[in-house]
């Protein structure tokens, strides 16, 4: 008895210095990790401000017809703020696109969509342009939720399952290939559905995610988190959208 509690105090005593160094690591990582996003905010700052007042030449061009579609997705708090929604949009009519797509899950900004199309200056609603052609001096807009196109895709997969029962072979049970993106597109184009994929989803909200946005539209899309919608900076917008137009986009074989 007396040989083991020297031993026991001695295992104890190097347990506290082990707990007490991996305390100091931890510590210190978590101070390293914090310094790291405040200088790197700062450093995300006055890049964006330097963008905003055109100091930094390359971001002065930007080959918007790269950019199709883009999708700005919102999480339901920013979404309550309509005037952070519109300004957001004259940011990107400046930057010259298209055709814009806003979401959020509960479908809030749907709501608000006759006030949106009246602040932002040459917006217009995507459904009343069908294909056409969108005039260089206009903003195409479509307004998603969680629940658009569940029925149509509901009702495309019974037309795809039901030309893959016909196509089955007797002697071996298999059927043709038709689960594949342009039999869905086609599928879709039946029951009546245009579906429009972005090319760039740049999501505003507290977590990188895409809070929700259909899983099924986003078969090429570039996503892109850009922190909070209460402090977005147009530099950093310009910054996103500059980035993606200089990328070379390979979509395989």
């Amino acid at each position: 008895m007396d040989f083991n509690d020297p031993m026991l105090a001695l295992s104890s005593w190097i347990g506290q210095i082990g707990d007490f160094g991996l305390d100091l690591v931890w510590r210190f990582i978590h101070i390293v990790v914090t310094l790291w996003h405040i200088v790197s905010g700062i450093f995300e700052s006055v890049e964006s401000y330097a963008i905003s007042l055109g100091l930094i030449q390359k971001y002065s061009s930007i080959d918007i017809e790269k950019l199709k579609c883009l999708a700005v997705v919102v999480d339901i708090e920013a979404a309550r703020d309509v005037s952070k929604v519109i300004e957001l949009l004259q940011w990107l009519t400046t930057i010259g696109v298209k055709q814009v797509g806003l979401f959020d899950s509960q479908g809030l900004l749907k709501k608000s969509k006759d006030m949106i199309l009246e602040m932002v200056p040459r917006s217009v609603l995507l459904q009343e342009t069908g294909e056409k052609h969108i005039s260089p001096d206009r903003i195409a807009l479509e307004f998603i939720s969680s629940s658009d196109n569940k029925e149509a895709v509901v009702k495309a997969a019974n037309i795809l399952l039901e030309k893959y029962l016909k196509s089955i072979h007797p002697e071996n049970g298999v059927g043709e290939n038709v689960f594949t993106e342009s039999h869905l597109n086609e599928a879709l184009r039946v029951v009546g559905e245009s579906v429009h994929v972005p090319d760039l989803l740049l999501v505003y909200g507290p977590v990188r995610s895409h809070l929700g946005f259909p899983a099924w539209r986003l078969r090429y899309t570039e996503i892109v988190h850009m922190g909070s919608l209460k402090y977005m900076r147009y530099g950093s917008l310009l910054k996103a959208i500059h980035k993606f137009t200089g990328v070379r986009q390979n979509y395989g074989v």
